[in-house]
């Protein structure tokens, strides 16, 4: 029982003052980051490649600091919600990374959003997708600046277990439909 306590009192201390966590990039990364984004076809234009790595990982960078990341995300997604913070939830660096990568009006690159529905604990996770234009998201690469609170994720969407990625707009059918049943049963 005292454990317990102990561990709630160390939790409740991060969340309100943080625990002096910071995003980083490791070297080699903007160069790995556009190999990947190359091997996604023989039209992808080398220096739109490397220009989407970059802003990919330097921009999730930006983005820890604009929403003020001092915890690993799912504490910091707890201070969003308790009002300490404005913005930093996945579906807030996804939409805030896609809007600065669709700034770029790529030829060869697509930017998409993908979201991983619900689990069994609720959880909804969003994120943006690098693709081939006309490709499915399923065909792409996930950037998931989230997940580290900054330090930029990337995985071929197939490749990327953790969760189980879907189109948004799909995603977000079936949420509206399943909300809209779940208030007409309340109704009657």
């Amino acid at each position: 029982m005292i454990r317990r306590k102990v561990l709630l009192a160390i939790l409740a201390t991060l969340t309100i003052t943080g625990c002096g966590y910071k995003p980083t990039v490791e070297p080699g990364n903007v160069d790995a980051l556009a190999q990947e984004i190359m091997l996604l076809g023989p039209d992808i234009d080398p220096e739109e490649a490397k220009r989407a790595a970059e802003i990919s990982i330097y921009h999730s960078l930006q983005l820890a600091q604009d929403y003020n990341i001092t915890d690993l995300p799912i504490i910091h997604n707890e201070k969003v919600h308790q009002g300490l913070r404005e913005r930093g939830l996945c579906n807030h660096w996804a939409e805030d990374l896609t809007k600065r990568l669709n700034q770029e009006n790529f030829r060869t690159l697509s930017i998409q959003r993908a979201i991983s529905p619900p689990t069994s604990f609720r959880i909804i996770h969003h994120t943006a997708v690098i693709s081939k234009p006309g490709d499915t998201i399923y065909d792409g690469i996930v950037i998931d600046p989230w997940r580290y609170g900054g330090t930029l994720f990337w995985s071929p969407t197939k490749a990327d277990d953790r969760y189980n990625w879907r189109p948004r707009e799909e995603v977000l059918v079936e949420l509206i439909k399943a909300s809209e049943e779940k208030a007409a049963r309340n109704v009657n």
